[in-house]
């Protein structure tokens, strides 16, 4: 099976792609991690923050796979301890499909792509620096498969 991260954000800092490279190496054969970055509208003064939502939520849906599961990453979805992700991490396994993680710019994800999630996941009720996230799911989505393919990584 393979994950997608989808972020919108380009050019983030080495410590963002050095974090986030780190748990996307570590994952086997049988599951694979890959990011897909979508430019950031220009944001500005009077910039049309609708319109730049409307755009980014468009280049994102299009970079999606047809058939795949399509996950939006929300402070306002359903917060999962890291046992919980690893029987969604089975579930979506067993599902067949690939799964497609959203992940929005600053302000969040566009409305056509909340629409079209079929679960939407909290990593928290704070909210996060949308590059953060980055490293926080693909470390999360690491320990979840430690956790069922019984490896070390995660300890209780």
């Amino acid at each position: 099976m393979r994950i997608q991260l989808i972020a919108v954000g380009t050019k983030m800092p080495s410590w963002v792609d050095a974090g986030y490279r780190e748990y996307e190496r570590r994952f086997n054969g049988d599951l694979a991690l890959t990011l897909t970055e979508i430019p950031a509208g220009k944001r500005g003064k009077n910039a049309d923050i609708k319109r730049i939502l409307q755009k980014e939520g468009e280049l994102t849906l299009n970079s999606i796979p047809k058939g795949n599961k399509i996950v939006t990453l929300e402070v306002t979805g359903k917060a999962l301890t890291t046992t919980e992700l690893a029987k969604n991490l089975a579930a979506w396994q067993m599902d067949g499909r690939d799964v497609s993680l959203l992940i929005g710019g600053p302000e969040g994800l566009a409305p056509e792509c909340i629409q079209a999630s079929e679960q939407k996941w909290s990593l928290s009720a704070l909210t996060l620096p949308h590059p953060l996230v980055r490293i926080i799911a693909a470390e999360s989505l690491y320990r979840a498969w430690s956790v069922n393919a019984n490896h070390p990584y995660h300890r209780e």
